[in-house]
């Protein structure tokens, strides 16, 4: 076997420089402003541009596709039919003769129907024409091998055909310099709904700007992972665009069944190929290319290698409807942007498609005709806001993690402010996997590819996906620092050197590696100390504790009761109440001071202290000993309301010597919702059902115990800090989250019970004998966590 050409040797610091360039927002836009002034001194790492498309004529899409008889084709619980005439409705006929549905066809000729169940069908005309019978299956019928043996890929954008006939885009881009001769190459994929597999140079675009192809379309730059990190460490990478977005054909419907088999597909397909190093690959990607490889892991291809998620989520419920309470921001923008992007290329779509088209991409046209048919969380939600078990477990990373059986790699932040702090839930669903390791730090979306996580990333993809010991190139390190300023917004500690280099064996650097905490917890990520060199805001762990599982097996359940006046200590007062209005038009979305981003170095949050009566708050005394927390947690309120429902946020925070309070983490809770999941639900974490038959009003003039949850957090309240604890209408403290909490004109009182038999609590995580590893950072500097003076609330606390 030939060595791998185009600097092995550079394989792991090269990534360093691309890990800079990454923009993990979500947004869809394959534009790039920045310019890196190094662009002479990294032309060395930039990958050479794929293959181009066909130059042959294109067909208007904007008329029904010509030129073939009606075709009709059955999927898993899916019939599709194409080549009708538009505004025709079409019957789908069982072998019985029975027709169980009717639907019409779009202006591009197309028909779709979901929810079919297993059996022989015909699509029937008007005319009376009829497709050739064909077959829905079921999610466990998967083609032979001869059917991804028989599919070939070139440098370049390629098609996958599924097992459906649905093709999908696929761009692979080999390590600089290299052809497929000189394989084979250790190969990841990396799987999306953005503009994914746009086959242009996205790191060249940053990097050598004129040197890049202007023909070929850009792929989204949250997609730097697959599309630019990867061939520069080495790897073959092939960028895998979903179903029903971009130049793929076939319908959207976001993380459904269909989309993971899809990716099942793919991953047989590229791993049938000659030039695959040992016929595995593994799943690279960050945000939604995270989210996706716990769908497809779940499946179980037998040619996985191993997955590694980058800041993901748990649940698509838990970022849309957090507490049960819908997210009218990021979750609403996000969603409707997938649904937008899923339009056919000539009304709007990814716009990569309409120039593929435009150059003469064929294949690309003809895979518009089913873009109509995108499905929307509307239609899976039917009205609803509860937590519909079918749909939502059919899409749950959470779900599909109990059934992986690959080794996995996964990172991200506890204040995510996109995915949401809450996707460390998932962690307890693969503890049945005995090669799961976890990182998770303080702050955003972007820092799940920060300093503290990449070295230990790129070991575990050299050692469970190359198969080889990790290397490094030490001169390239230098260039990374000045990258991750460009993109980021800050600047970075160097990256951790991989480790193993000198293991005798492959299998000996992975039984080290497995020697590693099953969960990295990063601290202080950004803090600004006397002992810090980088600066406030870095993308800079200052310390770090390790746990053998998730939640942490050694933490303790520590109680504190909520007091009158205020406090929070160890033993319950007298009974007491304590009222407040939960107003969510006194809990503004954070705002962003000067149109700064969440993830710039110290974000410029203007986060707002309670007004008035539209909150209450608790505080302890002064802490005598350093307290580290490590965990979830959960808030036991007993409410008596005036409305028969209300919306509940807690957030944690600290009160420091100095007078700042730092933001530590919330959680939110629609009181009807308190319903839990006893088979989930401990002493410290709550699992509500959010299920309609669940739920119910509070009654009225009783007080109701309800449980509220705290997202996870990591965080060490140093000696002379007080624990604050403040309750209000959701809000406030996130800023890309909003909620839609009903309006209640500071007219609704909520009533807290203290003390006595009915004395409210919070339950916090401590780990015993744990201090904090680093002096206490200035604030603000903490990644994700803004500050603010205390100033305590009406009712003293």
């Amino acid at each position: 076997m030939r060595a791998r050409a185009g600097g092995r040797c550079c394989r792991t610091t090269r990534m360093l420089i691309a890990a800079a360039v990454v923009s993990t927002t979500t947004a869809t836009s394959t534009t790039a402003s920045t310019t890196a002034s190094t662009s002479g001194a990294l032309a060395t790492a930039t990958a050479a541009p794929p293959s181009s498309p066909p130059a042959s004529a294109v067909p208007a899409v904007t008329e029904s596709p010509s030129g073939g008889a009606l075709a009709g084709s059955g999927s898993v619980g899916q019939a599709y039919a194409l080549h009708a005439e538009p505004a025709t409705e079409l019957e789908l006929v069982d072998d019985t003769g029975a027709v169980v549905a009717t639907a019409t066809a779009t202006d591009l000729g197309s028909v779709l129907v979901r929810d079919v169940d297993l059996g022989k069908y015909t699509f029937r005309a008007p005319d009376g024409a009829e497709t050739e019978p064909f077959e829905v299956v079921g999610p466990d019928d998967h083609p032979g091998a001869a059917f991804y043996a028989d599919q070939e890929l070139e440098p370049g954008l390629n098609y996958i055909t599924t097992r459906d006939g649905v093709q999908l885009a696929a761009t692979l881009r080999l390590p600089p310099g290299t052809t497929l001769d000189d394989g084979p190459f250790p190969t990841v994929i990396e799987y999306s709904g953005y503009e994914t597999a746009a086959p242009g140079d996205l790191l060249g675009s940053f990097l050598t700007p004129d040197a890049i192809d202007p023909d070929l379309p850009l792929p989204a730059s949250s997609t730097i992972i697959g599309s630019g990190i990867m061939p520069l460490l080495g790897f073959a990478s092939v960028s895998v665009q979903m179903r029903g977005t971009g130049c793929s054909g076939g319908a959207f419907g976001l993380f459904d069944t269909i989309a993971a088999l899809d990716g099942y597909d793919a991953i047989e397909t590229i791993a049938a190929e000659p030039w695959v190093k040992g016929g595995r690959v593994g799943m690279v990607g960050i945000s939604f290319s995270g989210i996706s490889q716990f769908t497809v892991a779940g499946t179980r291809p037998p040619s996985l290698a191993a997955i590694t998620p980058l800041s993901p989520t748990d649940d698509l419920y838990s970022v849309g409807f957090p507490g049960g309470i819908f997210n009218t921001g990021f979750a609403a923008s996000w969603l409707a942007e997938r649904v937008e992007d899923a339009k056919p290329a000539h009304l709007g779509g990814q716009p990569w498609a309409q120039k593929m088209i435009e150059l003469g991409d064929t294949s690309c046209a003809a895979n518009q005709a089913l873009h109509g048919w995108a499905q929307t969380m509307d239609d899976v939600m039917q009205g609803r806001t509860d937590r519909i078990p079918a749909p939502f477990d059919e899409r749950s990373p959470r779900v599909a993690a109990a059934d992986i059986d690959v080794p996995v790699f996964v990172a991200g932040a506890f204040q995510d402010e996109q995915t949401g702090g809450q996707w460390v839930d998932l962690l307890s669903a693969l503890e049945g996997n005995p090669d799961v390791w976890a990182t998770i730090v303080n702050g955003t979306h972007i820092d799940s590819l920060g300093p503290g996580v990449a070295g230990r990333w790129v070991e575990f993809l050299d050692l469970y996906v190359a198969d080889e010991l990790p290397s490094f190139n030490a001169s390239v390190l230098e260039l990374a620092g000045a990258m991750y300023p460009l993109i980021a917004a800050a600047p970075a500690a160097p990256i951790e050197t991989p480790r193993f280099q000198d293991a005798a064996s492959t299998d000996e650097a992975r039984a080290e590696f497995a020697e590693d905490p099953r969960v990295r917890v990063l601290f202080d990520n950004g803090g600004d100390n006397a002992g810090d060199p980088v600066g406030p805001g870095a993308l800079d762990p200052n310390w770090e504790l390790g746990f053998d599982a998730w939640p942490p097996s050694n933490v303790e359940a520590t109680t504190l009761f909520l007091g009158d006046g205020g406090t929070l200590g160890a033993e319950a007062g007298a009974e007491a109440e304590a009222t407040y209005r939960p107003d969510p038009a006194a809990r503004p979305a954070t705002s962003m001071d000067g149109g700064g981003n969440p993830w710039d170095a110290i974000p410029p949050y203007t986060w707002e202290p309670v007004a008035g009566d539209a909150g209450i708050g608790f505080v302890s005394e002064p802490l005598t000993d350093d307290l580290v927390l490590v965990g979830p947690g959960r808030v036991n309120l007993f409410v008596r309301s005036t409305a028969a429902d209300s919306d509940i946020q807690v957030t944690v925070s600290e009160v420091r010597a100095d007078g700042q309070e730092m933001l530590v983490q919330t959680g939110q809770l629609r009181a009807s919702h308190r319903a839990v999941d006893p088979a989930r639900t401990t002493e410290l974490f709550v699992a509500p059902t959010y299920v309609a038959e669940d739920a119910a009003d509070l009654p009225s003039g009783e007080f109701t115990e309800v449980g509220v949850p705290i997202n996870a957090f990591g965080h060490a309240f140093r000696a002379g800090s007080r624990i604050r604890l403040t309750i209000t209408a959701p809000g406030g403290e996130r800023p890309s989250w909003t909620y839609g909490t009903p309006d209640t004109g500071g007219e609704v009182i909520n009533t807290i019970s203290l003390g006595g038999d009915r004395a409210s609590t919070i339950v916090l995580p401590v780990v015993p004998g744990a201090a904090a590893g680093a002096a206490e950072p200035t604030c603000p500097s903490n990644r994700g966590q803004p500050c603010r003076p205390y100033v305590p609330a009406a009712n003293g606390g």
